[in-house]
């Protein structure tokens, strides 16, 4: 029965979007855009010039391009279905998360488990194109793309806590929209989605550096295009493992607290 329970948790935003044709037609229109795009960008500023900021054309077009595809990985539909936390407190319905079967933490966590696994369905899809296209170059070695792999999954672990705790700031605001939009963009650009970090002043550089949001991205493709070596990456891992744990435990404090916050009439 747990394993039927958290199925079907799982499946939530997928179903969704396998059930909207049209909806996903957009994605793939959007995604085929976005990596014409941005390879076009990046290799136009690359044309009068050999290397940049330490980065071959090459590496910065595949790193660019990555950083498209891995953008697929999280970002999904949930409005569609209804099922934001977001939502809930809005329309007063957080409640029947609290009488589930599931815990809502753990609902919340299988629901993004599934909706990583359909992203990351999309993302490989495109990887495998731009890689036989001749779009993104290989991984240096068998290791590289092994340890590539390690931290794109250390990577993620830490994005769905940051994801996690802007969604808790719903127990604790009215309206959070506007700060929803603004950490979202902290962490697209703290993360190195627009541009890598490198290309930005270096006291920008070093603030993201006690931040986690270089972690979720930014590491793991500076390990995959080689700006960051194997020798190196164990510590980068290490710092992606840390702050993983360290925003485990305090999510799990603020479900605590927000548990508290919860009303029998709703939100």
């Amino acid at each position: 029965m747990a394993v039927l329970h958290a199925w079907r948790a799982a499946r939530v935003t997928p179903l969704g979007e396998l059930h909207a044709p049209p909806r996903m037609t957009a994605v793939l229109v959007r995604l085929v855009v976005q990596v014409v795009l941005v390879a076009s960008l990046w290799h136009g500023l690359y044309s009068r010039t050999g290397t940049t900021a330490g980065l071959a054309e090459g590496q910065a077009v595949s790193y660019a391009v990555l950083a498209v595809l891995a953008s697929r990985l999280r970002e999904l539909d949930q409005y569609a279905g209804r099922d934001t936390v977001l939502q809930h407190m809005h329309f007063g319905t957080i409640v029947y998360w609290y009488l589930r079967p599931l815990p809502p933490q753990r609902y919340h966590a299988l629901r993004a488990l599934g909706e990583q696994l359909y992203g990351f369905a999309w993302a490989l899809g495109g990887y495998l194109v731009c890689l036989a296209a001749g779009v993104v170059d290989v991984p240096g070695s068998a290791a590289v793309a092994g340890v590539f792999a390690l931290s794109l999954l250390l990577g993620q672990w830490v994005l769905y806590h940051v994801m996690l705790m802007l969604d808790q700031l719903c127990f604790w605001t009215v309206r959070n929209n506007a700060a929803m939009l603004i950490l979202i963009f902290a962490q697209n650009l703290l993360s190195g989605v627009y541009a890598p970090l490198w290309f930005f002043p270096d006291w920008f550089i070093t603030l993201s550096g006690f931040l986690p949001f270089q972690a979720t991205l930014s590491v793991p493709l500076s390990i995959y295009i080689g700006r960051i070596p194997l020798s190196d990456a164990w510590e980068q891992l290490a710092v992606q493992a840390f702050w993983g744990v360290a925003l485990t435990l305090f999510t799990r404090f603020l479900w605590r607290r927000a548990a508290r916050r919860v009303i029998s009439q709703g939100g």
